[in-house]
């Protein structure tokens, strides 16, 4: 019978058996939830000094990330190998960890045009508990199973686990199951020997440490799991060919100021005037990388099937034309 250890956010230990849950005696031996002598009359610190405090806080989780950086580019080629073949982003979460997955993904659409409906929200109590806390939402494992479940996941797609102290039974939970099914999954985590990081193909740990203010994982610790997050989803576009010569070429151009900036990334790409990259841009219907071979003389239709043929990729597909004459038009008549 599989058996599993995790612990909440507040310290408990659990033992998940079989889709039970028992709770043993609470404990507080994660380094996230110590706290730190240094901070103990922190309330009566002048404001400037607490501030000081704060901020070094948040440098320190920065620095925090520098030795994860080779697990994270492992993570991103790998989930970039799955998603190529049409699987989907899912981010797993509770409470602050669960906001930050969802503000990175939410991002991803506008940013680098990543279809909505592949990228899925997994989140203790629901969409609901995004604007306000739910009561023991992070401690039902029954709630995972089931979101997994219904969001049907499958071999084809990356999941991706957050939570602080890294024993959250509800992320703890997803994170197995989506394992089960054969999903690649990612743990993020602060805290070293983490039941995260037993149950997914790509553990992630970024040890922040004790907070300023003792327990409050949002700051020091969500700043080091955004950071993560930010590295990882933008390497997997990266190498999913939607940037090209750091530009966001396979944005969306859905206002005025992205139209703009679609228009100077093709004049900067093919060296062309203001006008024609306009042009191009209409021919094209707002396709950044359609748009630039157009100017290199390259038709629509056979645009769309050298980028096709190329996996979508730009400078592969460049490098395709290069030195070849376009394909005659053919006749509308």
């Amino acid at each position: 019978m599989r058996r599993a250890r995790a612990r909440t956010e507040a310290g408990a230990v659990v033992v998940v058996l079989a889709g039970s849950i028992f709770w043993p005696a609470i404990r507080n031996t994660m380094a996230t939830e110590a706290k730190s002598t240094r901070y103990e009359d922190l309330d009566s610190w002048p404001s400037l000094e607490v501030v000081k405090a704060l901020y070094e806080g948040q440098l320190a989780a920065a620095a925090a990330v520098g030795p994860a950086l080779p697990e994270i580019a492992a993570a991103a080629d790998a989930a970039a190998d799955r998603l190529r073949k049409g699987g989907r982003l899912v981010y797993v979460g509770a409470g602050t960890s669960g906001r930050i997955g969802v503000q990175d993904g939410a991002e991803l659409m506008p940013t680098f045009n990543w279809p909505n409906d592949r990228v899925v929200f997994i989140i203790a109590g629901g969409e609901g508990a995004l604007l306000r806390a739910v009561e023991n939402a992070e401690d039902s494992v029954a709630d995972a199973a089931e979101q997994i479940s219904k969001a049907g996941i499958t071999a084809g797609d990356v999941v991706i686990g957050v939570a602080a102290s890294g024993s959250t039974p509800f992320t703890v939970t997803a994170i197995a199951e989506a394992t089960r099914r054969g999903a690649m999954t990612i743990s993020v985590a602060n805290n070293r020997d983490a039941p995260l990081f037993d149950v997914c193909t790509n553990p992630i740990l970024v040890e922040t440490g004790s907070e300023v203010i003792a327990g409050s994982t949002r700051m020091k610790a969500g700043t080091a799991q955004k950071i993560v997050l930010n590295l990882l989803s933008s390497l997997v576009m990266i190498r999913l060919g939607r940037v090209y010569r750091g530009l966001m070429v396979h944005m969306r151009a859905t206002n005025a100021k992205l139209r703009r900036r679609a228009e100077l990334m093709v004049a900067q790409i093919t060296g062309c005037d203001e006008r024609t990259a306009i042009q191009a841009l209409a021919q094209a219907e707002g396709d950044v990388k359609i748009a630039a071979l157009i100017v290199f003389g390259v038709d629509r239709p056979y645009a769309a099937d050298i980028l096709a043929r190329n996996g979508d990729d730009l400078r592969h597909a460049l490098a395709d034309i290069a030195g070849r004459p376009a394909p005659a038009r053919a006749d509308a008549s």
